[in-house]
């Protein structure tokens, strides 16, 4: 993609994080997004086959990065060193909320949130099948638990939000360990 097509794609994503801050995601519409990005609606079509797929495609911009199984030196923190810690992914996803804040917090709590956290909770259930589940219990089925490890999770975030981000990552990660190690005794 050249740097055209990046700068427009930026200013479609922009646009769109923009109106899902501020309405509901149902509610807005590919001629709102055009209008604020300053682009036709044919080079919106260029980009994106529907307003769902630019969804998708905003929620893996922001979540590819945060989620990864290789976090990398970052402004605020470096845990490039401790790759595939389950405490390092759930501390580096914590920076992440709380550094991005104006794309990610906002959107997890405004009207369109809930669409928002049907993306988050899709990561998370992978990043938890893949690095927490690692022992489950006979009796409880494994989606069930990785749905419940993940809604923990989630709980977690919005709680924190709610409280003016006043903990640190780290303590969060304690507290999410703190919640679920009890499963796997």
């Amino acid at each position: 993609m050249d740097r055209r097509q990046q700068k427009t794609r930026s200013a479609i994503f922009s646009s769109f994080i923009d109106l899902l801050s501020k309405k509901n995601y149902n509610k807005i519409t590919v001629q709102e997004i055009i209008d604020m990005a300053n682009v036709g609606r044919t080079t919106f079509y260029a980009h994106f086959e529907t307003k769902d797929d630019l969804l998708k495609e905003v929620c893996a911009s922001l979540f590819d990065h945060v989620f990864s199984d290789v976090p990398q030196i970052e402004n605020t923190h470096d845990f490039s060193v401790a790759v595939n810690k389950t405490d390092t992914i759930i501390t580096h996803i914590l920076y992440h909320l709380r550094d991005n804040h104006r794309n990610i917090l906002d959107i997890l709590t405004c009207d369109s949130g809930e669409v928002f956290l049907k993306f988050f909770k899709h990561y998370l259930n992978d990043l938890i099948s893949k690095h927490i589940v690692l022992k489950i219990p006979q009796e409880i089925p494994e989606e069930l638990l990785i749905n419940h490890i993940s809604g923990s999770f989630v709980n977690l975030v919005q709680w924190w939000i709610e409280g003016g981000l006043k903990q640190s990552p780290e303590q969060l990660t304690i507290y999410f360990e703190a919640v679920i190690n009890p499963i796997f005794s």
